[in-house]
């Protein structure tokens, strides 16, 4: 007998757990409060759609921090492979980037999004906008929509609604007071890869505001990477600053403080600098001096300046360890709303195997709103994915069980 399925939220994990569960013959409708569904998943494609990461799959599993143990054999479900399998399925090939990362040969979400939701179609799966879920009535599924309140009746439930960044395209999380309602505790959702705020002064934001820095290692709890990041408006932002956002989110909230440790040189020796430095007339001007023995830009010379403003007056050792390690502080991170992800949510202690949410059985979890958080590169997605396969799985287990 054909069971209906309800999913509340038109993200990657709930579109893939419909495709899931419509393939197994189950009647899905998908619940979305936006105007049209998959809005997050086209803005992470408008620069290139970071689908997933070639890593070694080894590594690639480690990248979940403490959800790794709960995470790592639902990636199974729908691996790295798996995924660009599913995606040529869809008319779009992928290729390689030289860091590893996935993207579509066209470089954009919006073609693949067209061919899943021509394919959800077919499959008979049923998509409703502009239905904002707002609680549960006994077994039953509360929603405002266009037409006024509606009551909905499933077999089975499947919350897919994001985090709490970007709340304008529909991940608002306007889901945690309706959650706490039923006595599930939620972890407090915080940004993850996330930009910061820093004690720039006004004449350097002024100045190097938008600017970025180019070829530096950063170095935190998270461990040591190089690339680069942006200056912005009293602040840092950029791929480097995402890949240590955790490590000092984590550190602000635990010692009140934090700093990214840079190396503005990575390129050079403490013992070639030191020489170099030596070797610059005391005449020139500090400017010349960096620019000549360090190849320092006039972004990097004024970072210096900023973290130590009698920098010119150092030695050639003393302004070397600056330069290898200037501890950059940081005093916030910024405001969710404009993280590309966030952490928190609901815990996995307050979930089934099978991701079903153990006080409301036949209510499963999955995608954002479970507590835990990668870097960007393509995990996030990836996690969304397979968790929607996963709680979609569950599902399918736990309808049977019932019918038996």
């Amino acid at each position: 007998m054909t069971k209906s399925v309800a999913i509340i939220g038109g993200g990657p994990a709930g579109l893939m757990a419909a495709e899931h569960l419509a393939g197994k013959g189950h009647a899905v409708t998908v619940y979305d409060a936006m105007p049209t569904v998959g809005r997050k998943f086209l803005l992470a494609g408008k620069s290139g759609l970071n689908i997933t990461h070639a890593e070694d799959y080894a590594r690639f599993v480690t990248r979940y921090g403490a959800a790794n143990d709960r995470l790592c054999p639902v990636l199974d479900l729908m691996t790295p492979e798996a995924i660009r399998v599913w995606a040529a399925g869809l008319g779009t090939e992928t290729f390689v980037g030289s860091s590893g990362r996935v993207f579509p040969t066209a470089m954009k979400a919006s073609p693949l999004l067209r061919a899943w939701l021509k394919r959800l179609e077919n499959l008979g799966v049923t998509i409703l906008t502009r239905h904002r879920w707002t609680g549960f009535d006994s077994d039953a599924l509360l929603f405002d929509t266009p037409d006024g309140p509606k009551r909905v009746a499933a077999n089975a439930t499947l919350l897919a609604l994001g985090g709490a960044s970007w709340p304008k395209l529909g991940s608002d999380a306007a889901w945690v007071p309706l959650l706490e309602a039923e006595g599930i505790a939620i972890s407090p959702l915080r940004p993850a890869n996330c930009g910061f705020d820093c004690d720039f002064s006004e004449s350097f934001d002024t100045r190097f505001s938008g600017q970025p820095v180019k070829s530096v290692k950063a170095t935190s709890a998270a461990g040591t990477t190089q690339g680069e990041f942006v200056i912005s408006r009293g602040g840092i932002e950029g791929s480097l600053i995402y890949a240590h956002s955790a490590a000092l989110r984590d550190a602000l909230n635990r010692d009140g403080h934090a700093a990214l440790i840079l190396d503005l040189a990575p390129g050079r020796t403490a013992e070639k600098l030191v020489a170099d430095l030596n070797r610059q007339d005391r005449k020139a001007s500090f400017s010349t001096r960096l620019k000549k023995a360090a190849n320092l830009d006039g972004v990097k010379i004024a970072l210096l300046r900023e973290v130590s403003p009698d920098a010119n007056r150092l030695n050639a050792n003393e302004l070397t360890s600056l330069i290898k390690a200037m501890a950059l502080g940081v005093k916030r991170p910024r405001p969710i709303a404009e993280a590309i992800s966030t952490a928190g949510g609901v815990p996995f202690d307050a979930i089934s195997g099978d991701f079903m949410l153990t006080s409301r059985p036949g209510t499963f979890v999955s995608g954002e709103m479970l507590d835990w958080e990668a870097p960007t590169g393509g995990y996030l997605l990836t996690a969304c994915f397979a968790t929607g396969i996963a709680a979609a799985d569950g599902i399918d287990r736990w309808l049977a069980a019932k019918e038996a």
